[in-house]
């Protein structure tokens, strides 16, 4: 079977949870984001076990991704849409029970007309420049919403992943001046933010991708495993060339495998010739372009040609190959691809 297999773990996603809970006072409700289909690791095996765990509070980017997840979990948990109330939302917002956390005053016009009565929250910008109301536009409406009893009043940070960065205080200060006195619950911290300590954890923190082992979560347990299969193998000359471009040319008698996954798997193009794959603990480089379905991966020091090599692992994390690819581990999990075998384990 040509088909790469990718293990998840729901124990440890919910492991996670659980140790940035821990980080937050008891007071603190620690909720998790589930966007995106769990960070492309599958929201239907992970949303069950994190609520099977205690969680109480999800958020998703738009109202689509909240309507499934409500599918999903059934009634009960709070589930919370990044994106707010768009045009068209209100029947998803009211069947599936969900909270919008409203953005602007286009939104909260939309929310109060549409759905009187409905639960809703606030989402506030403190800096970061791209969702939430600005001061001004808070100041202008906080009298009517609060006597509306939002359920929650968030914002977010924009360099929580840099604790030293002032922006980060600068954002807390403000975030301090626009809800102190609310009288409603507060959010500041996602991942980085809880990490920072108690003076940013308010009422609730919501972790991301500290919860699928990513930073800046150091501590996190690996989520995933990623194994691909080897195709075939060749014995390559010195002079010859591998892949597309002449891109690698061997300077010394080696052996190759091809292996099953490419860029249409999420193993970016920007990888190539970078990262190393691991049969075991014996490190064999990629060589070569990575192509849409194939990878080339000298294994000149394996006495027998393998099966399969491991891309993802223990000796090399999402992260890992973020940094190869100058990109974030973010990336490296939403782009991984339906073609996998998907183990949940």
């Amino acid at each position: 079977m040509a088909r790469a297999v990718l293990q998840i773990s729901p124990e440890a996603v919910v492991a996670n949870w659980r140790a940035l809970d821990a980080a937050s006072d008891a007071r603190t409700e620690t909720a998790a984001t589930i966007k995106a289909d769990a960070y492309g690791l599958g929201s239907a095996r992970i949303a069950p076990a994190l609520a099977a765990a205690g969680a109480r509070s999800f958020f998703v980017a738009i109202a689509e991704e909240g309507a499934m997840l409500r599918r999903i979990l059934g009634e009960g948990p709070a589930i919370h849409v990044y994106g707010g109330h768009m045009p068209g939302d209100a029947e998803a917002i009211a069947q599936a029970g969900l909270i919008p956390m409203l953005n602007s005053i286009e939104q909260l016009t939309r929310q109060f007309e549409s759905l009187p009565g409905h639960p809703f929250g606030i989402q506030l910008d403190t800096g970061m420049n791209r969702l939430g109301m600005e001061p001004a536009d808070w100041a202008a409406v906080a009298e009517l919403v609060l006597d509306q009893r939002p359920a929650l009043i968030m914002s977010h940070l924009a360099c929580a992943d840099e604790p030293d960065h002032a922006m980060n205080a600068r954002q807390l200060r403000l975030f301090h001046t626009m809800t102190d006195g609310a009288g409603v619950p507060r959010s500041l911290a996602a991942t980085g933010g809880t990490l920072m300590g108690a003076a940013y954890h308010f009422d609730m923190t919501r972790p991301g991708i500290g919860l699928y082992g990513g930073r800046p979560f150091e501590d996190a347990n690996p989520v995933v495993r990623l194994t691909l299969p080897v195709i075939q193998t060749r014995d390559v000359e010195p002079g010859e060339s591998v892949g597309y471009g002449n891109a690698f040319v061997a300077e010394a008698p080696m052996r190759v495998a091809t292996v099953s996954a490419g860029y249409a798997d999420g193993v970016l193009r920007a990888l190539s010739g970078k990262p190393t794959l691991w049969h075991g603990d014996t490190p064999c480089p990629l060589v070569g372009r990575v192509s849409m379905d194939l990878l080339t991966i000298d294994v000149t020091a394996l006495a027998e040609p393998p099966e399969a090599l491991e891309l993802l692992g223990p000796h090399q994390g999402i992260d890992v190959l973020a940094d190869l690819a100058g990109t974030i581990g973010y990336e490296i999990l939403t782009a991984l691809g339906p073609r996998y075998a998907r183990h949940y384990a």
